[in-house]
């Protein structure tokens, strides 16, 4: 990561964390680490894509970096590990709502929003073993499940305003208004662009009814002598092709998060995968801060 020191993303990473997270999860705790100098090393770890036993190495090379977390020892990887297990997601929630609002400038509309997911993997495995694995016995590798990482981005700045993250394959048409309304909540929404994945009439009445806002999803469900009615014909016999063009800035997005950031949402458990996929988006807010 040669555009954002590591000094430099330890220091916003913690002031963030600290506006955030309480100072002490009780008032039993060991007052040894803070919360907010976990977290930040949490993010600090993402950010270049370290192991638990990895962010323990480089905190004993590094003075200039532990000076910058404030810490005066540095902790264990299992510390760390437990946090994370701990750790809430509405706290997750509410540090990206805060480097939101710090991002500089000055909003004079609503925001036109993407939504849209793709996929972590829960491992490092390869693409060269799973072709020599393919090559030598002409069989793919088992089917497993993946993490599906569903994000609300606002495409003008390229921030994700609202995220979340579950086992896969699911189809998240579904989830699409209760995500909106969470961006929308600190981001007033005047636009929500989507992929065919998200295609309901519900979610177009939900976005033009209950947040006043336009919606913008291809009418693709369906055979085409089927009779469909509402925002959905509208969409079909007259689709907005310019403006929706725009939604494939959250793919640039996605793309900038897996190659400067990291393609893994690693762990053994579904909770921990969670964590570290919420843990990327936070991470990759803070490196466009």
């Amino acid at each position: 990561m040669a555009e954002v020191g590591l000094v430099r993303f330890a220091q916003v990473a913690l002031d963030v964390a600290q506006a955030t997270v309480p100072r002490y999860r009780t008032c039993f705790s060991k007052h040894q680490f803070s919360q907010p100098q976990r977290l930040a090393i949490l993010c600090l770890m993402r950010y270049e894509d370290w192991t638990f036993r990895e962010v323990e190495v480089r905190l004993c090379e590094h003075r200039e970096l532990r000076r910058a977390l404030g810490l005066a020892s540095v902790p264990d990887y299992t510390t760390v590990y437990r946090f994370l297990r701990r750790l809430y997601e509405a706290d997750l929630e509410h540090a990206l709502q805060e480097v939101v609002h710090r991002v500089p400038g000055i909003r004079r509309r609503r925001a036109t929003v993407a939504v849209d997911a793709t996929g972590l993997a829960q491992g490092a495995v390869s693409t060269f073993f799973v072709r020599r694995m393919y090559h030598h016995t002409q069989q793919p590798l088992p089917w497993r499940h993946w993490l599906k990482w569903l994000a609300v981005v606002d495409v003008e700045r390229q921030l994700i305003l609202a995220q979340s993250a579950r086992q896969a394959p699911w189809n998240d048409c579904a989830n699409l208004p209760a995500l909106v309304a969470q961006a929308h909540a600190h981001t007033p929404v005047g636009c929500v662009l989507a992929d065919a994945e998200f295609d309901s009439e519900r979610n177009h009445t939900f976005i033009r009814q209950q947040l006043h806002a336009h919606s913008i999803i291809p009418a693709k469900r369906g055979k085409k002598t089927w009779r469909i009615h509402g925002v959905r014909a509208q969409m079909r016999t007259d689709f907005p092709s310019q403006k929706y063009g725009r939604r494939s800035l959250i793919e640039t997005v996605f793309s900038v998060a897996k190659r400067k950031l990291s393609c893994r949402a690693p762990g053994r458990c579904l909770l921990t995968q969670r964590r570290q996929a919420l843990l990327l988006g936070l991470t990759y807010n803070l490196y466009r801060l």
